[in-house]
């Protein structure tokens, strides 16, 4: 940093103030008259890009040092984009996280709330497929699962069920269930099912087929999301132009 800010001072007070001996101007001065155009719309990503996972420390590797991940992404591999102030990691075209970026080396970067989320709930519990899903809806979920947790009360299930009312009512009627529950402190998943079959009506009238390998029946994915899809249409009509 140190380096950049001398080459800074000579660029200011030395580089674009003297007298250039082919133009015999300065710098400063010969680019005044020039009037620049606006940049054209939607700017390609010059960001540093990685493919990175996340460790069982709820960490990424880069550039030297670590930086934490929420830990419901233990496990998985996220996008990470750097440029020179900072790092930040996406899970399926969603923002995860941001940090400063260290030009240290072996340095820990870490997000108290990341400790915090770690703390709530026990690490082996965030590798468990469920569990890492339901977290990722909301912020209030993972705090719901730590709230199970201290009940006693079987977190494993408790998620799976939750994940079985998100099909049938949606994302949005889950997490505002969640969020009723939690103002309410009612801690499990019947509660869960009734707030919603008072105010909520089904999603889907039909769930899915029921097959015979369970194996098949236990695969969940996550949010689609459709901004690929979009980039894809978008690059056809310019190609198109």
């Amino acid at each position: 940093m140190d380096v950049q800010n001398q080459v800074n001072q000579w660029r200011d007070t030395v580089a674009n103030v003297r007298i250039h001996q082919t133009t015999g101007e300065k710098p400063q001065d010969r680019f005044t008259k020039v009037i620049p155009r606006p940049l054209p719309e939607g700017l390609p990503d010059c960001r540093e890009t990685e493919t990175v996972l996340v460790h069982k420390d709820f960490a990424v590797i880069f550039d030297g040092n670590q930086y934490t991940a929420p830990p419901w992404t233990v496990g998985k591999h996220l996008i990470l984009k750097a440029d020179f102030n900072t790092v930040t990691l996406f899970h399926l075209q969603k923002q995860a996280t941001a940090h400063f970026r260290s030009w240290e080396r072996k340095q820990r970067i870490e997000l108290p709330s990341h400790r915090e989320q770690v703390k709530k709930l026990q690490h082996k519990l965030w590798q468990q497929r469920d569990i890492a899903l339901l977290s990722s809806l909301c912020p209030e979920a993972v705090d719901y699962l730590s709230a199970i947790a201290l009940a006693r009360q079987p977190v494993k299930k408790t998620a799976t069920i939750l994940l079985t009312l998100k099909d049938e009512y949606g994302s949005i009627s889950l997490i505002c269930a969640i969020r009723k529950a939690i103002a309410h402190k009612a801690y499990g998943a019947e509660y869960i099912r009734n707030i919603l079959h008072q105010e909520s009506t089904p999603k889907k009238q039909h769930l899915p087929v029921k097959l015979k390998n369970d194996a098949l029946n236990n695969i969940r994915l996550a949010e689609p999301t459709l901004a690929e899809y979009d980039a894809y249409i978008l690059k056809r009509r310019r190609d198109h132009e």
